[in-house]
């Protein structure tokens, strides 16, 4: 038997639960539209008619940033770089990737690690646990400990949230900030230039330095291997390679890392095997 009572009574509710949303956006819009507003600042109605997901990069939750992370990386590898597609090279690098994740600062983040088919000496990062290693370093390197403590110190930058402080300052600088934050193309857009073409501050730097140092310390390897990369770059002849020309101060970095190893010395030696790293970028090699 159909209740009247119960019926009006549902019908109600329902109408409450639409109504009430519906007259919120209505003044949200209205004061959009009545309310004189200079320049960029409050222009919400945008992100209202469009959907347009907006980023507060001051509090961006681990989520959003591992969102973002992965659009900038389609972004990059759709027609910024150059992926190299050898199956060996790549599992091992990311087997090394992975080893320093864990006893990274951020563990819990997603990782990624990419090898790009370019022959500069360079590595970057961006948000959300994406990295990338230029074969060009994978073939400078002499051994895994070497590797490890550049994948060490670009997960530094990830721990130390570096590329969204980087972000907000670019953002702010260009007068991209609205009220309501970045919008996600603006982000993808800022995001992709920091991790091709802008330099490194030197306080990064630094700070990455010193993470990366107590990840590689963490997981195993020869703390060595961090300084003895950076000395043998610092001798090549010819122009910087492109990962010192981003990473400033290079030599003040060497004596904080000798500093911070006299300090915090540790027994483990792993990764010093230049024979086995030949071997596992051997196809690299021959290419």
């Amino acid at each position: 038997m159909f209740n009247w009572k119960v019926f009006v009574a549902n019908y109600r509710v329902w109408r409450r639960s639409w109504f009430y949303p519906l007259i919120s956006v209505v003044v949200a819009l209205s004061l959009c539209l009545s309310t004189p507003v200079p320049g960029r600042a409050l222009d919400f109605l945008p992100l209202l008619l469009q959907g347009v997901q907006a980023f507060q990069l001051s509090n961006i939750s681990p989520n959003q940033e591992v969102d973002l992370g992965k659009q900038i990386n389609q972004e990059l590898v759709g027609s910024q770089v150059r992926l190299y597609r050898n199956p060996e090279v790549n599992r091992y690098v990311e087997q090394v990737g992975r080893r320093l994740a864990v006893n990274s600062d951020r563990p819990n983040l997603p990782y990624t690690f990419q090898v790009v088919e370019d022959d500069s000496i360079n590595a970057f990062a961006t948000l959300g646990g994406y990295v990338y290693v230029h074969t060009g370093l994978l073939k400078t390197a002499d051994n895994e400990a070497e590797l490890a403590s550049v994948l060490a110190h670009e997960i530094g930058h990830i721990g130390g949230k570096h590329v969204v402080k980087q972000m907000q300052q670019k953002a702010l600088e260009s007068g991209l900030l609205s009220a309501a934050g970045l919008d996600r193309n603006t982000a993808v857009q800022i995001g992709v230039q920091l991790a091709r073409d802008l330099p490194r501050s030197r306080n990064n730097e630094f700070e990455a330095d010193q993470r990366g140092l107590r990840t590689l310390t963490r997981t195993g390897y020869a703390q060595s291997a961090m300084v003895s990369f950076m000395q043998k770059l610092l001798k090549k002849g010819g122009s910087a390679p492109t990962f010192l020309s981003t990473h400033p101060g290079t030599s003040d970095r060497i004596d904080a890392l000798r500093r911070a190893i006299n300090s915090q010395p540790s027994n483990g030696n792993y990764g010093l095997d230049n024979g086995s790293y030949k071997a596992n970028i051997r196809p690299l090699v021959r290419s």
